[in-house]
């Protein structure tokens, strides 16, 4: 009997780490989906009250739910007209069943404000998350941009049909 329980546990364990797992890539997905289509509500609920945003050079370190309100509508979706992020290369860690890591490479093209060339950023995220009250959200979220060039002469164009 304690052996069948002992067997129960550990699936359900092993069962909850998988769906926490997903759940933790998703995070990534609203934020990409969140930002790019300028939905802040969407963009907003992946973050925990107390999140740290360290997006470094030139942007910044944004802190707490009125430091990504900041972050995105003053800095960032002024400076950026169009964006579209991909990420992929999800890896996660968790620590126990509340507390884990991710680090993913994203990359996003865009135009900025003003401007008709193309912009291609390539970066890591690096990621703290905390599971409470049954959802999962980011803590801090640490940005290493591994670059950000203009591709001249690739404005972003509608497909003509």
């Amino acid at each position: 009997m304690s052996e069948d329980r002992d067997t129960l546990a550990a699936l359900a364990a092993r069962v909850d780490q998988l769906e926490s797992r997903q759940h933790i890539v998703d995070l990534t997905s609203d934020y990409c989906h969140g930002f790019d289509k300028r939905d802040f509500d969407r963009f907003l609920a992946i973050w925990s009250e107390d999140c740290v945003w360290n997006i470094g050079p030139p942007f910044g370190t944004f802190r707490g739910h009125a430091g990504i309100r900041e972050a995105v509508l003053d800095v960032l979706w002024p400076a950026w007209e169009e964006s579209h992020h991909l990420s992929t290369n999800h890896i996660v860690h968790f620590q126990d069943a509340d507390n884990a890591t991710c680090v993913c490479d994203v990359d996003c093209i865009g135009t900025l404000t003003g401007d008709t060339d193309c912009q291609m950023v390539g970066a890591t995220y690096s990621d703290t998350l905390r599971r409470t009250a049954g959802r999962w959200k980011i803590v801090q979220r640490d940005v290493q941009i591994h670059y950000f060039n203009p591709i001249p002469g690739a404005p972003l164009k509608a497909p003509q049909g």
